[in-house]
């Protein structure tokens, strides 16, 4: 959970465009791994303008938005809509 956080917050405060979680460590990926690195991923996905404990209930939950984009505020939202839209 503390990894869940922490990566939530960096995301939002640097306004990442992209996340590298390195695994090479890991001896073995279990269904938990597994299940752990695609909540997070999801959740970095959804975190643009959602607080992290928002975007990782609906990750719990099950929420998919499939391919919908997410922006961190309502000014990138626009600039994303504009590039869309061209």
């Amino acid at each position: 959970m503390n990894l869940r956080d922490d990566l939530a917050a960096q995301v939002s405060k640097y306004r990442a465009h992209g996340v590298i979680i390195d695994v090479t460590v890991l001896d073995v990926m279990d269904s938990f791994a597994t299940r752990t690195l695609r909540d997070l991923a999801q959740m970095v996905r959804l975190r643009g303008g959602i607080q992290p404990e928002v975007a990782f209930a609906m990750v719990q939950l099950g929420l998919e938005l499939g391919n919908v984009a997410t922006a961190l505020d309502l000014e990138e939202g626009l600039t994303l809509l504009h590039q869309r839209t061209q």
